[in-house]
């Protein structure tokens, strides 16, 4: 708060809510008084027009009848007043009303009274034009150097610049890309208008360049204007000043030195007669309305910004020089003459506060009140003190992420997944080509210990899953209720999806006695969809593309325990080999050996993989925690399919690169289309229309192009999504089998899964590629680094799209090759400092036995081995024992 406040000289109040801006205050010598005292008139969007000659008060005293010259109410809302030499024949000085359709102007005129009432005052219309088009704002001047007299100009809402000279309407123009309207001024000095545009540029456009130009009587610029570059209506200079304009304003207080003002919303600039800045001043508030006045140093320029904190500032070019508090925000600021007193600040408030202020340090009258002393105990506050450091040991001691009170949720969320499928399908208008889609029934309540008000639920599973119903909404829950809602779930898209989870979070308030609204909470919870749910049991296929070797350190367990919903009782423990056939087709084979401890997965595609894998490690561990079995470990000894897992990569960054081919085409053919279109919109408007000359089929087949376009793009659309859907698939399989080869930790493997699994869509802005490549160029400048040098290396601070994905897989093949030489995953800078330091070569090497050693493959950017190279074998035999022995085969 300032020190210095503007002393109070004259104020008032201005009708009833009513409302005011920036145009609607004026300061002039409107009655042409010749005594050199201004009068202050306000105009009002109520349509109200007040005059006022202000009379000093004394502290305390109302503002005074007879200083309120003239009020009359005006049928229109009152945009903008200004006081000029607008009427022919005369240099007296008349006042321009700027209604949204009107144009008028007065005479302001007062005859001497014989009472004490004192004079009367009144105003008599001298011309008024009726606008065509929204007005906006105005400025006046001496258009084109006349002499004795103002021309006005008119700018509207959709951006043309009306001009009338006096009593006539001369001519007008459209502003070149117009949007939205700006401040607009004039310079006599250059005989120019000035305006800030839309696009953040100021921009001065000569008279006489206005006056020649083609004369808009449309808004589109016809084919002569466009051949005609001396017709044009082309801009003087531009100045790109980067935000919105509040207020723009020319001075010149000497013959020598003209400058622009402009008012934007964070800085001040001053500009040259040509658009070259002269000084700018960044401001640290908003700022509300500003004036340049006349400085009383010479070749510096005072202006008074007032802002939104209500102060006023008064800057000598861009130095503060003074400082004050104001009552109110002003939203418009003038400097006036008043009786002898000249420089009085005159502000006026959106609501109507009309002040005339001067600055002054008078003392204030008000002092603060004594407060009663009294003595400290300093032994009390000792006490004090040590409870509450008592108090925040205690607090930070806990290592629950939720405090006490939060342990005991005040509402809980519990989803129940039936375990059998639902008997009659629930599947809405789903794409799969399957004969029958299953579903699953979901039964979730919500349960409340305390009152709960707007609860809403939310159900989410991710795509190509969908629910029947993913949005509920309750009635307040009392202390101790509950609600239930039941859903199915199902398989929409026509893709394998990648996680058979599903989420539901309710959102709810709990009302307080200090916040009866109540305050924001959530409560959510995870739930697991069977597998039964995207495939069937099949017949197991012999031969497959891909194969998967688990190593297991326990005996084999029959597939009639862990798989009793796919395997036929009737084969009992004789069954060694499942066939899991997915909806969408493809077709997965799981293997058991009889003698040894491994599991086989095989499939024609990498990515179906993924869930058979997961699947049976989550079973196998939760069938020997049953047992009590706590050693229970699963390990991957084969090669990781680095080749195959780059194949979709490439296949996912193709589509992506079509969908970019595709926006470039469409966007060429849209502005094409916009062309061909309008053409033939200027020959049909046309009083005697030309000849189409094949224009319209050239538009219809320009069209249907597009539609193609469109259904080509939305056609790559839906498959970029069926490839990132089989990316993340066998994203998951990849962690995965380097988790089980490496034996991460759970902290490494979260690691592992924010680097290669970032997103939960995949966006042409925001891609998975960049992303995982930054992500994973990170860890190996960081954890993964060989020296010094790679720590020094910076990344670049913006994502876009590669080119190609060469650098990602070489990224990728150099982290597995890390991680083969003993790299581990940490985000502490510090721990790879230290293990930069220890490890020769950036990675210490794992423990080896003498027969077998960890190798990357000669020549061979797509496997890599904890057990020596492994090559792809294809089986030609049966699928009993034979073809669980080949699983066993692997250990030689």
């Amino acid at each position: 708060m300032s020190l210095f406040k503007a002393r109070d000289w004259w104020s008032t109040v201005l009708g009833e809510k009513e409302e005011f801006d920036q145009g609607c205050l004026c300061v002039a010598d409107v009655d042409n008084s010749g005594s050199g005292q201004d009068k202050v008139i306000v105009g009002s969007y109520m349509g109200y027009l007040r005059i006022f000659n202000p009379h000093p008060v004394k502290p305390g005293d109302e503002v005074q009848p007879e200083d309120l010259l003239l009020e009359v109410q005006l049928r229109e809302p009152i945009l903008q007043v200004e006081v000029g030499k607008f009427v022919s024949g005369t240099e007296a000085l008349h006042l321009a009303v700027l209604h949204c359709r009107k144009l008028c102007v007065y005479a302001v005129s007062g005859t001497l009274g014989n009472v004490e009432h004192g004079n009367q005052y009144q105003i008599k219309l001298m011309y008024e034009h009726n606008l065509q088009r929204t007005a906006c704002n105005m400025t006046y001047g001496p258009f084109g150097g006349v002499k004795g007299r103002d021309l006005i100009c008119i700018q509207s809402m959709d951006g043309m610049l009306m001009l009338f000279e006096q009593e006539s309407y001369a001519f007008g123009r459209f502003l070149p890309g117009f949007l939205l309207p700006g401040p607009l001024t004039y310079s006599s000095r250059t005989d120019s208008f000035i305006t800030v545009s839309s696009c953040q540029q100021v921009e001065s456009y000569k008279y006489q360049v206005l006056a020649f130009a083609t004369d808009a009587d449309e808004r589109q610029e016809t084919e002569q204007q466009k051949l005609s570059s001396g017709k044009r209506l082309v801009v003087d200079w531009v100045l790109n000043i980067g935000e919105q304009a509040l207020d723009i304003c020319v001075v010149s207080f000497n013959q020598g030195v003209s400058s622009v003002f402009v008012l934007g919303e964070r800085n001040f600039f001053c500009l040259k007669d040509n658009g070259q800045i002269r000084f700018m001043k960044k401001l640290d508030y908003s700022p509300s309305c500003f004036i340049p006045y006349c400085s009383v140093q010479e070749g510096t320029i005072n202006t008074l910004i007032g802002n939104h904190n209500k102060m006023l500032n008064v800057y000598q070019d861009v130095t503060l020089k003074w400082a004050t508090q104001l009552p109110h925000i002003p939203v418009s600021v003038k400097v006036a003459n008043f009786q002898d007193l000249k420089g009085v600040i005159v502000t006026l408030t959106d609501d109507g506060h009309l002040q005339c202020s001067y600055l002054g340090t008078d003392p204030s009258i008000f002092q603060a009140p004594k407060v009663d002393a009294r003595e400290i105990n300093y032994e009390e506050m000792n006490a004090e003190m040590k409870e509450l450091q008592k108090i925040i040991r205690e607090a930070t001691k806990t290592q629950d992420i939720l405090p006490e009170s939060e342990k005991r949720r005040d509402l809980t969320v519990t989803a129940e997944v039936s375990p059998d499928l639902d008997a009659e399908s629930q599947a809405i208008e789903s794409e799969v080509k399957a004969e029958a889609v299953p579903s699953v029934t979901v039964k979730i309540t919500v349960q409340s210990r305390v009152a709960a008000q707007k609860p809403s639920l939310a159900v989410c599973v991710q795509a190509p899953l969908a629910v029947t119903c993913d949005q509920f909404v309750f009635d307040d829950l009392e202390p101790d209720s509950s609600e239930t809602v039941v859903l199915s779930v199902f398989l929409k898209g026509n893709c394998t999806p990648s996680e058979l989870e599903g989420n539901c979070m309710v959102s709810y308030n709990i009302p307080t006695e200090l916040n009866p609204e109540g305050i924001s909470r959530v409560a959510q919870c995870n739930f697991s969809l069977p597998l039964r749910l995207v495939c069937f049991p099949s017949q197991p296929s012999k031969a497959a593309n891909h194969k998967l070797t688990i190593d297991t350190n326990k005996p084999p367990v029959s597939f009639l325990t862990i798989f009793p919903d796919f395997v036929d009782p009737s084969e009992g423990d004789q069954a060694n080999a499942l066939g899991f056939l997915f909806l969408t087709g493809s077709k997965t084979t799981l293997l058991a050996s009889k003698t040894s401890q491994r599991y086989r997965i095989q499939s024609d595609q990498l990515e179906d993989l993924w869930l058979i894998t997961k699947e049976l490690t989550r079973r196998l561990e939760e069938h020997f925690k049953k047992q009590n079995c706590k050693d229970f470990a699963c390990t991957f000894s084969g090669s990781i399919p680095l080749q195959e897992y780059f194949e979709l990569i490439d296949r996912h960054f193709e589509l992506r690169l079509n969908a970019e081919k595709f926006q470039e085409l469409l966007s060429e053919r849209a502005v094409q289309f916009r062309a061909i279109e309008r053409r033939l919109l200027t020959r049909f408007k046309d009083k005697t229309p030309a000849p189409l000359q094949h224009l319209d089929t050239l538009l219809e087949g320009t069209f249907r192009e597009v539609i193609a376009l469109a259904d080509a793009a939305e056609e790559n659309q839906a498959n970029v999504f069926q490839a990132f859907t089989k990316l993340k698939s066998a994203t998951h399989l990849v962690i995965m089998l380097i988790s089980l080869w490496q034996k991460l930790s759970t902290d490494q493997v979260a690691i592992l899964e924010a680097t290669f699994l970032p997103l939960a869509e995949d966006t042409q802005e925001l891609g998975w590629e960049e992303t995982v490549d930054a992500a994973v160029s990170y860890l190996l400048r960081t954890c993964l680094s060989k020296s010094s040098k790679e720590q020094a290396l910076t990344l670049s601070s913006q994502l876009c799209m590669p080119k190609d994905t060469s650098r990602l897989k070489k990224n990728i093949t150099l982290f597995c090759d890390r991680l083969a030489k003993g790299g581990r995953l940490s985000l502490s800078t510090d721990l790879a400092t230290q293990q930069a330091a220890v490890m020769p070569g950036g990675c210490a090497t794992i423990p080896e036995s003498d027969l077998e050693e960890r190798t990357l493959i000669p020549g061979s950017t797509a496997m890599f081995s904890s057990h020596g190279q492994i090559t792809k074998q294809k089986s030609k035999h049966g699928l009993s024992e034979d073809a669980a022995e080949e699983a066993k085969s692997h250990e030689t």
